[in-house]
């Protein structure tokens, strides 16, 4: 029978060497001591993709900080001069003018894609679209079609559209100068969620509704392109500054104004040169566009606290422990 005495120095024994290997283990982490500052925009959206990105971040040791929200011109340049670290939510092309204007290449690292396939453009109610033969933009050059998605009283349609800053705004300011809409389309501007909340309500009362949107947004989940709503398609691809002469024409042959765009990680250059494996992670991270529309429809459903949304990236992580883990696994080899 062991002796008391014996037992109990056995344990702790073991238990100091449990915390010594343990202290070793967090000293052999590749992110130990070195802060890292996340940005995202206002939009609640993006805290899910964002929140995901810090917490593989913190498994690999670095002291991530709480997420600021900043507009996403100031944000690219905020990472590039290193005030921030890494935003999670860069649209390619679409913020190419903000990725440019901060410095590009040289001062910024974008590489591998987070989430493909966003979409873009305009849609409207499939009643009035059925009711009226209406499948173009351009269509609304036609005053008299435009008065039916009139809610001011002017006699114009009313275009619920991108925020100010967000990038969208300049091509759909371009769009209706190119297509000749601005005498029949009023652009209605201002906090687009609460914008499309209004416009939610005036589908529920029957009533035609024209706005621009993207995927994902859990709008898409509530007025489902094909369903209750229909995108439009434009007359001809045109799009402005640096993205002239895009081909906007999807691959299964439609033109919604907009080219397909994928997201990015977009980080500091000289921090992911200093750090491999973040590097590493940035670059293997992808999120599938489903899941993050999945998300934001519990937000529009009510679970829109912060806890909620930490409760969804938990889940996330945990239904794909095996590919969250694989992340890490090759952020920690890039360390070595």
């Amino acid at each position: 029978m062991m002796n008391t005495r014996h037992f109990a120095s056995t344990l702790l024994a073991a238990g100091l060497l449990a915390l010594g290997l343990a202290a070793h283990a967090a000293a052999d982490l590749p992110g130990k001591g070195v802060k890292v500052q996340p940005l995202q925009s206002a939009l609640t959206e993006e805290t899910f993709q964002t929140l995901l990105v810090s917490r593989a971040l913190e498994k690999l040791g670095y002291d991530v900080q709480p997420i600021k929200e900043v507009a996403y011109p100031t944000a690219h340049l905020a990472v590039a001069n290193g005030d921030a670290t890494f935003i999670a939510n860069h649209w390619n092309p679409h913020h190419s003018e903000f990725y440019k204007t901060a410095g590009g290449d040289a001062k910024l690292s974008r590489r591998g894609v987070y989430s493909a396939g966003a979409a873009q453009g305009y849609l409207i109610d499939k009643k009035t679209a059925d009711q009226y033969k209406i499948t173009h933009l351009s269509q609304l050059t036609d005053p008299k079609l435009a008065q039916l998605f009139d809610s001011t009283g002017d006699g114009k349609a009313d275009l619920i559209g991108a925020s100010a800053g967000w990038g969208g705004e300049a091509v759909i300011e371009h769009h209706l100068t190119t297509f000749k809409l601005r005498d029949t389309v009023t652009y209605t501007q201002g906090n687009y969620p609460a914008l499309i909340s209004n416009t939610v309500a005036r589908f529920k009362a029957g009533k035609p509704v024209l706005y621009y949107a993207w995927t994902p947004y859990w709008l898409s989940n509530v007025l489902r392109p094909g369903k209750e709503v229909v995108w439009l398609e434009v007359p001809f691809s045109a799009m402005p500054g640096l993205q002239a002469g895009t081909d906007t024409r999807l691959p299964n042959g439609k033109n919604y104004g907009f080219p397909l765009n994928n997201e990015y990680i977009v980080a500091n250059k000289a921090f992911v040169e200093k750090n491999p494996a973040a590097a590493k992670l940035f670059e293997v991270m992808e999120l599938p566009i489903g899941d993050i529309s999945r998300q934001n429809r519990r937000l529009r459903d009510g679970e829109n606290r912060q806890q909620d949304i930490e409760r969804h990236t938990d889940s996330w992580i945990k239904a794909h422990q095996k590919t969250f883990d694989g992340w890490i696994a090759q952020a920690m080899a890039a360390a070595k």
